[in-house]
């Protein structure tokens, strides 16, 4: 069973050695990875990165960015919640133990969903697919080529790309640069997020949350070992795939998450008009009890009720809902803390939310299954990334593989240098990576713009 003593380091990836405690007097190590994070380019460009419905629009709607900004609020007050309740009912001879849960794993929690999104490529989910469906669909003469010189979990790592485990590539790896760690942040930031702790490999394991999914690829694999290592967490391997229960912590980003994301999209899917203010309303009024002693479903419609401004009726509504889920999952985490502890848990906690609440959050999600990720423009995002991020893989893998041929050196010079791969071996896993380091950072509009250069569709200016 893990030791709460143990889950937390202000250790930082690639700089070990380097760390004394109290080196910064005004913000605590995981602030200062917060700050990293906000200031970096991969986070910048979740401003152009599709959520759910394409961007830029008319009307408002939130962006990857804009979604990771709102999770991190609601994480850093779950985090807040768990690291009292720890620091109250347990007790420790580290000094640093009080000062860690009282006060700063609320910001170990806001960090980590800052991070969360950071892999994810363009067009949202689609992207994902896009460039699993290109690997997949190759020649059997390029497929077996790959096959051939890839092992078993690069070649998975390709034809099921995952945005998670394009995250901590992003938040850990040094690409050409001469210093290790990446962005260096605390070995409990980076533990924190990998919401699939398990390689390519064994994402179909049901060992793994019966989730198919993996948090690190092949290249991250000595990575997450020292992650694993530093905090003892739990091997549930069999045979050689790397398979191991999640940190606790990770529990409370992925129900931030959660929260924010079927609350957010609904309110977009109203202001985009998908569904009508009636509607919303009605299905958010049931996350409130009519007996309640504080905050009924009477008092609360008479409130929205009076509100004059439509958006700002479901706006009160999400905020206070957002703030029931905070305090119920706050609830199931610490009610199943032993479970989570050993390992044995194995679901995330909105999906065990029970109660009144559990109806009208599984009617969300239903409805956004049926209505909102099938609305037109939806699909729509959908199809373009498959098109636009296959298309260009269409021209840069092969510029990989047979790398004679008479464009490939100049389309390997729009590489940017930090993806060129500059090692001393032909490692052709890692030469894909390249290629797909740089697709997968690409914002929507840079992707449209280079798939329409490359492909004859516009020409370029002259600058």
């Amino acid at each position: 069973m893990l030791d709460w003593n143990r889950l937390y380091s202000p250790k930082r990836l690639g700089q070990e050695h380097k760390y004394t405690e109290g080196q910064d007097s005004v913000r605590n190590p995981y602030q200062i990875d917060y700050d990293r994070l906000i200031f970096s380019s991969p986070f910048r460009r979740l401003q152009n990165k599709t959520q759910v419905f394409p961007l830029p629009g008319s009307i408002f709607v939130h962006n990857r960015l804009t979604h990771s900004l709102e999770v991190a609020c609601v994480g850093r007050s779950l985090g807040s919640i768990i690291g009292q309740r720890i620091a109250e009912n347990y007790e420790s001879d580290n000094p640093t133990f009080q000062r860690f849960y009282n006060y700063e794993l609320g910001s170990v929690i806001s960090a980590a969903c800052l991070a969360h999104d950071i892999g994810n490529p363009p067009f949202g989910h689609s992207g994902e697919k896009a460039i699993s469906a290109y690997f997949l669909n190759l020649s059997e003469k390029e497929k077996s080529f790959i096959r051939e010189n890839l092992n078993n979990n690069q070649y998975k790592d390709l034809t099921n790309f995952e945005g998670n485990a394009n995250g901590l590539r992003l938040l850990t790896h040094h690409f050409n640069e001469n210093t290790p760690g990446g962005m260096r942040l605390t070995y409990t930031t980076l533990a924190s997020m990998i919401k699939y702790p398990c390689e390519s490999g064994a994402g179909m394991s049901k060992q793994v949350l019966s989730r198919k999914k993996y948090g690190f690829f092949d290249s991250e694999r000595e990575t997450f070992l020292k992650i694993a290592n530093e905090f003892g967490l739990i091997s549930n391997s069999s045979g050689r795939e790397l398979i191991y229960a999640r940190h606790p912590f990770v529990f409370l980003v992925e129900a931030a998450d959660d929260i924010c994301y079927q609350l957010i999209d609904w309110e977009d899917a109203y202001r985009l008009k998908i569904i009508t203010l009636k509607k919303a309303i009605e299905v958010l009024l049931e996350f409130f009890q009519e007996n309640a002693e504080r905050d009924s479903r009477s008092k609360i419609k008479s409130v929205v009720d009076a509100i004059v401004d439509d958006k700002q009726k479901i706006a009160f509504l999400r905020a206070k809902i957002i703030s029931i889920l905070i305090e119920r999952c706050s609830d199931i985490f610490w009610e199943n803390r032993e479970a989570i502890l050993s390992g044995t848990y194995e679901k995330s906690l909105t999906d065990d939310l029970g109660g009144h609440i559990c109806k009208p959050f599984q009617e969300l999600k239903q409805i956004s299954n049926e209505e909102i990720y099938n609305y037109r423009s939806a699909i729509e995002i959908e199809l373009a990334g498959y098109k636009i991020l296959g298309g260009i893989l269409e021209e840069f893998v092969p510029a990989i593989i047979q790398p004679d041929k008479a464009t490939s050196p100049k389309l390997m010079r729009l590489l940017p240098d930090q993806f060129k791969y500059k090692g001393e071996d032909n490692n052709l896993y890692f030469r894909l990576q390249s290629v797909v380091d740089f697709v997968s950072g690409m914002t929507d509009i840079y992707a449209v713009d280079l798939y329409r250069k490359i492909k004859g569709i516009a020409l370029p200016e002259l600058k």
